[in-house]
């Protein structure tokens, strides 16, 4: 049996300022941006590439702003981060995790190199870059 993740629900305050960061600044595709009722609507973004979705306004329970952690693998961690930056969104350095735990900068081998970011509402999202294939 196939178990297959499709959609993060994230939660924001706002859809429609969401909305554009999710697809203007981050380039993810609308899939569709349905109003359910009077007071709710759904929005569905997919990042390129994936197969997961993320629904804005969704109707989670969880406050704006309180899902951090959620990953996007990258084949090039440098490269993705210039793509974001250069759609203004603010992102960290690329940095990695030593032996001990802690944080350094730069990128640490294979599987450890990481950008992190925040929408609008504070829900933090991770990159991580991932080896080259061969």
């Amino acid at each position: 049996m196939d178990w297959k993740l499709e959609v993060v629900p994230i939660p924001v305050a706002d859809v429609d300022v969401a909305k554009q960061f999710y697809s203007e600044r981050l380039g993810f595709v609308v899939d569709h941006d349905t109003q359910i009722s009077e007071y709710s609507r759904i929005v569905q973004l997919t990042p390129p590439g994936s197969a997961c979705s993320v629904v804005l306004g969704a109707p989670t329970g969880t406050a704006p702003g309180s899902v951090r952690g959620v990953q996007l693998v990258v084949p090039d961690i440098e490269a993705a981060r210039a793509e974001l930056a250069g759609r203004g969104v603010e992102v960290s350095g690329v940095y990695h995790y030593r032996a001990d735990g802690a944080l350094a900068e730069g990128g640490g081998g294979p599987w450890n190199a990481f950008v992190s970011f925040d929408d609008p509402d504070g829900n933090g999202w991770i990159l991580q870059e991932r080896p080259p294939e061969g």
